[in-house]
């Protein structure tokens, strides 16, 4: 029969590893994987090899995960200044700094090597320790001087596809340059919506968004357009391309006059409402776009 202090332990074990799963932010790990499968998939061209899958997406995984640790570590001061954040495992100390750093590191490093030692051609490994770099040493410390940390942090949001494709094919190729713009151009609406409505957040924290040069949001419902008519036009590559049909061809206009709409909107009357509508219409515009890519093809 469990005793009391059996019945903590077991609560603390648990609480802890709780605590490690929110280091590794799982829902936005679960996006990058997402577009590293559908990376692979499309470069298969046919049935995937779920061996390579597999393994692409374990060593993603846990790039991923190493990634996300470090970054928190990185900004735990700057977290625990904001709402939204301060609950976060370190900034609350429920985890300590050489917690988050040697899970991180270990993650990380260990994501690329598996993808080196498991995959024919190191190039996935390459893709994957330039998304961990970019992201934590470049990306990271730059929300703290610039603006232009958005536009830079989308540059490894935009590569888990790319490593998809080259652990599959083992080279890049037009799918693969695809697939990165389209995940760098929808980047920017979706963040500069969650920037607007955290704001005050992000400005408490010292956090150098585009809000802090732009209070009343003018140039960024302008940005929001520009990137959303510049997606619009990118959606359309793989027909320009020769890969896609007329079904991907009503999707990819439908889905991007909807997300085009929506930042005008935004951009005609600023407010959180407004922005709140960008963001879940960006949320709906990725999957829903790389739905269309895997049932009506990409340019092999």
């Amino acid at each position: 029969m469990a005793t009391v202090a059996d019945t903590r332990a077991t609560a603390l074990t648990g609480a802890r590893l709780a605590d490690y799963l929110q280091l590794t932010r799982p829902r936005l790990s679960a996006m990058a994987l997402l577009t590293v499968a559908i990376g692979a998939v499309l470069a298969s061209a046919g049935a995937p090899d779920w061996r390579v899958l597999t393994h692409a997406l374990i060593g993603a995984g846990l790039v991923a995960a190493g990634a996300s640790a470090l970054n928190q570590l990185l900004e735990r001061e700057n977290d625990g200044l904001m709402q939204r954040t301060r609950g976060r495992p370190l900034p609350s100390g429920r985890l300590r700094p050489g917690e988050a750093l040697v899970f991180g590191l270990t993650s990380a490093a260990g994501g690329v090597v598996y993808l080196a030692l498991t995959l024919p051609s190191p190039l996935a490994a390459a893709l994957a320790a330039l998304t961990l770099l970019s992201y934590v040493l470049v990306y990271t410390p730059l929300k703290r001087t610039t603006t232009l940390n958005t536009l830079v942090g989308a540059i490894p949001g935009a590569i888990p596809p790319v490593i998809g494709w080259a652990a599959v094919r083992g080279s890049l190729g037009a799918g693969a340059v695809v697939l990165f713009v389209v995940l760098f151009l929808w980047q920017m609406p979706h963040f500069l919506a969650i920037a607007w409505i955290h704001r005050a957040d992000y400005e408490r924290a010292g956090l150098r968004m585009l809000p802090a040069i732009d209070p009343d949001g003018g140039m960024i419902g302008r940005l929001m357009v520009c990137y959303c008519l510049a997606l619009l036009a990118a959606s359309l590559a793989p027909l320009a391309l020769g890969g896609a049909g007329p079904v991907y061809l009503a999707g990819a206009l439908l889905l991007g006059i909807g997300f085009l709409a929506c930042a005008v909107g935004f951009a005609r009357r600023r407010s959180v409402a407004r922005a709140r509508v960008v963001l879940r219409a960006s949320l709906i515009y990725l999957p829903a776009l790389l739905l269309l890519l895997l049932l009506d093809g990409i340019p092999h």
